[in-house]
């Protein structure tokens, strides 16, 4: 990803606009055919220094490329940057670079997926607590747990998918968007462009390819940071002593003062990175709105945001992939934590088999809202429902003892994990027929 956003990177991408537009301009008549040849030998001989050297001299960077282009490609340079304006080139190599970022980001998020999908499989049947509001609720498995996470990130990589289909477009549309400097033949010209370098254009545009699409893409991108914010979060919860179900299993010194310490340090930094990552969308959100047909407030807050967002991802990935398979599953600290109410998490199974034996549900609700909070020490929900008059007029002990087994309260687990796996691999294969 460095490699991508480097400015040698930067530079070729803008060069090779500039050739595709030589191509372009020789497909519409505007500029001799041998051109073509000449513009890929001569664009060998521009070098980034050579490029914002003569930025700094007259303050444009594209003006300067155009520049130094007209100077050494001989007789054909007169042709170099005709008819276009800065951000013809600018757009259209964002197009290019987005193209590659993407590639990368969408191949790690593809390997974050696979891996989930493994632990989903491998931990399919691990009961253990599910939790809302930070409480025990009901029983769930680790395998439930994480396939809740393929069908998450296989979102994200839908939103990808989807999101190129409007940002990676090739902009070549002249000053204001009419094509006006091609004097009729700018629609040649754009085809040509867009042949090179196997793009499709915007239908329309101003000076500048539409920003909703720049904005979209710092959403979708921020949108799977914080997806994985969530995943780090769950494990650096997880793995608090007084838990201790799933943690960081790695040789790290946790502290330099404490030798028992084991933190959570690549789940942290996962969740410190998605802060940066949602704080850059204001950004692209604000350079929606220019005026008239642009104006240059977009350009410098993009030379920032646009590298740092794809920078903060593709971090936040390669910590994931790392978490994911460094992670320990502790199976006696899931069964311990699994007991820790002695079996008061299964409250709403006896609840509901109360109400199929002819209770009312909210008297049933009552019922066991008292028996839960009213256990004596020690005593398990079992040995409560069983001293219980009311309810032993439902149930017998062979049907309490079933609706307080958590294996036997999983619902529809393996029909919604298989689901979602299902889901996952027809979006991913419709992501990469399209």
């Amino acid at each position: 990803m460095k490699r991508i956003f480097s400015v040698n990177s930067l530079i070729e991408k803008y060069i090779l606009v500039e050739k595709a537009l030589i191509y372009g301009l020789a497909k519409a008549g505007i500029a001799p055919s041998h051109c073509i040849e000449v513009f890929e030998k001569c664009s060998e001989t521009v070098t980034p220094g050579e490029v914002y050297t003569k930025e700094a001299e007259i303050g444009h960077d594209i003006a300067g490329l155009a520049y130094l282009l007209g100077e050494k490609c001989g007789e054909c340079g007169r042709y170099a940057h005709l008819g276009a304006t800065s951000y013809d080139i600018v757009d259209t190599a964002w197009a290019l670079v987005f193209r590659e970022a993407l590639g990368l980001v969408s191949e790690k998020l593809l390997r974050v997926i696979n891996r989930l999908k493994e632990l989903t499989v491998e931990y399919r049947d691990l009961v253990m607590v599910g939790r809302t509001h930070a409480q025990h609720a009901v029983p769930i498995t680790v395998g439930f747990k994480f396939a809740n996470y393929v069908y998450e990130f296989t979102r994200s990589y839908e939103r990808i998918c989807d999101l190129k289909k409007r940002l990676i477009k090739a902009k070549m549309s002249g000053a204001v968007g009419t094509m006006a400097g091609w004097l009729g033949k700018g629609l040649i010209v754009e085809r040509g462009v867009c042949e090179h370098l196997g793009l499709p254009p915007h239908e329309i545009s101003t000076q500048i390819a539409p920003r909703d699409g720049f904005a979209e893409l710092v959403s979708t991108l921020a949108i799977l940071a914080s997806q994985l914010d969530r995943l780090a979060l769950e494990v650096r919860e997880l793995s608090r002593p007084e838990i201790n179900e799933i943690y960081e299993a790695t040789k790290r010194v946790g502290s330099s003062t404490m030798p028992h310490k084991r933190n959570p340090v690549t789940a942290e930094r996962i969740c410190g990175l998605a802060k940066i990552a949602r704080s850059l969308v204001v950004a692209a959100l604000e350079n929606i709105p220019l005026m008239h047909e642009r104006d240059l407030t977009n350009s410098s807050s993009e030379r920032v945001l646009i590298p740092h967002v794809f920078l903060v991802v593709d971090q936040m990935l390669e910590d994931t992939l790392k978490l994911l398979n460094t992670i320990y599953i502790d199976r006696e600290a899931i069964k311990k934590n699994l007991e820790l109410t002695r079996g008061a998490i299964m409250a709403e199974s006896v609840m509901v088999r109360l109400v199929l034996k002819g209770m009312a549900r909210h008297e049933a609700h009552k019922l066991l809202i008292d028996i839960t909070r009213n256990m004596k020490p020690g005593e398990t929900l079992k040995e409560a429902l069983l001293r219980n008059e009311v309810v032993s007029k439902y149930l017998s002990q062979s049907e309490i003892e079933e609706a307080v087994d958590p294996e036997k309260y999983l619902g529809n687990i393996n029909e919604l994990i298989e689901r979602t796996m299902k889901y996952a691999e027809e979006a991913i294969r419709n992501c990469s027929s399209s």
